[in-house]
């Protein structure tokens, strides 16, 4: 089967979005916690939000209208700025009007119709910011993600029809609190929860994801047999780069964008899926399942290498040959330019998933352009990809 050929199926996208109404965080806050979390305001002219009480800058236009193109950045990311266009010069003439599926799931049924997609998985996108200024403030960050569920719930749901399923977010900050969000969003159908891949702030200091005080938290996960997914974000990893560079480049400094770009990728979920082998958790919990969802699929290599020799000198310390762990425990959601052959024979092709990040600038224009990057793959390894992995995933497997 030719990979650029229609699929005679439809297709299953782990990794889709939506664009946040703009009360999304306010419309179900409690308002003893309003300042302190995700407040609007206007700054000439536009409107922008205050997190923590500071200016946010994740994010230029936080409400979403006008918005990019779905794939206005599909060749750059692919490396193919050969003309050094500025992101001004790519985005020129690429920003229309929101459309209603960003925003209306009815709405978004029908695109999904059209787009051969049979189900979607969505993620934030104005949400995969708001941990991390948030991060010395417990209560305010479980108030600001208990009121962004809510609205999740009430606007998409976590589960609509079996068709699209809407991924509340979780934070470990205070594991009893976690614990109690877990069996709210569990009671209303959520197939699927999401932790950022970083350390979990803890006050002045930060703990691992697998630190054995979080296991109250991940026995139930084990106990629900439902996976948790670690989506790209503000990781906190600036502060990498602010090491090299100060908090900003200097004017002139040929560094700029370039550095992050060539260091940052990769390394915050390289660094939590470590974390959740080295640290135990697949060997407290089997059942725990987890997937890496816009983050690429090139740094498992570069574990996979790190892990052998790590089990090389320290065998005793690990519960089971690691990479084996990786293998039983994790899946994959490569980006389209990745090498995906690669990594289905690291990982084994039943745990790559298929998402386009649509409607993302970095996405691609078509959900379904992503079978063009999978001409090395046989038409079974296709269905399972596109389509049979994801739903076997968001099967719960409970104990």
């Amino acid at each position: 089967m030719a990979a650029s050929a229609p699929l005679p199926y439809p297709a299953f996208d782990v990794d889709n979005h939506y664009y946040e109404a703009e009360d999304a965080f306010t419309r179900h806050i409690d308002q003893a916690m309003a300042r302190r979390a995700v407040q609007w305001v206007e700054l000439r002219g536009r409107k922008r939000i205050l997190v923590a009480g500071k200016l946010d800058r994740f994010l230029p236009n936080p409400s979403f209208d006008p918005v990019t193109t779905p794939g206005a950045l599909e060749a750059y990311f692919r490396g193919e700025n050969r003309d050094g266009k500025t992101m001004a010069e790519l985005f020129a003439g690429k920003i229309e009007p929101i459309r209603p599926e960003y925003r209306d799931r009815e709405a978004r049924l029908a695109c999904m119709e059209k787009q051969g997609l049979e189900a979607i998985v969505l993620f934030p996108t104005l949400g995969c910011g708001i941990e991390q200024p948030l991060r010395h403030d417990v209560e305010a960050t479980h108030a600001a993600l208990d009121a962004f569920n809510r609205w999740l719930d009430e606007d998409w749901g976590f589960n609509h029809r079996d068709k699209i399923y809407a991924v509340p977010m979780l934070t470990l900050m205070d594991v009893d609190t976690a614990v109690k969000q877990l069996e709210w969003v569990l009671a209303r159908g959520a197939r699927m929860v999401h932790l950022r891949p970083a350390p979990v702030p803890k006050g002045d200091r930060s703990v691992s994801p697998g630190d054995p005080t979080h296991d109250s938290f991940w026995a139930r996960v084990n106990e629900a047999g439902i996976p948790v997914a670690f989506h790209a974000g503000d990781s906190g990893y600036g502060r990498y780069v602010a090491a090299w560079e100060g908090p900003r480049p200097m004017e002139g400094f040929r560094g700029g964008n370039t550095f992050a770009m060539a260091t940052l990728p990769g390394r915050a979920v390289l660094d939590t899926m470590a974390a959740l082998i080295c640290h135990g958790v697949f060997d407290r919990f089997p059942n725990v399942r987890v997937a890496s969802i816009e983050n690429g699929g090139f740094w498992v290599p570069w574990l996979f290498k790190n892990l052998r020799k790590a089990h090389g000198q320290m065998p005793s310390l690990f519960g089971e040959d690691p990479i084996e762990s990786f293998r039983r425990h994790v899946y994959v959601a490569p980006y389209f330019e990745d090498d995906a052959r690669e990594l289905a024979d690291l990982i084994g092709v039943e745990h790559v998933l298929f998402g386009s990040d649509s409607p993302h600038a970095e996405g691609l224009p078509a959900p379904l352009d992503y079978l063009d990057d999978l001409r090395d793959f046989s038409g079974d390894e296709i269905r399972r990809i596109m389509r049979d992995n994801q739903r076997e995933l968001l099967t719960p497997r409970p104990l």
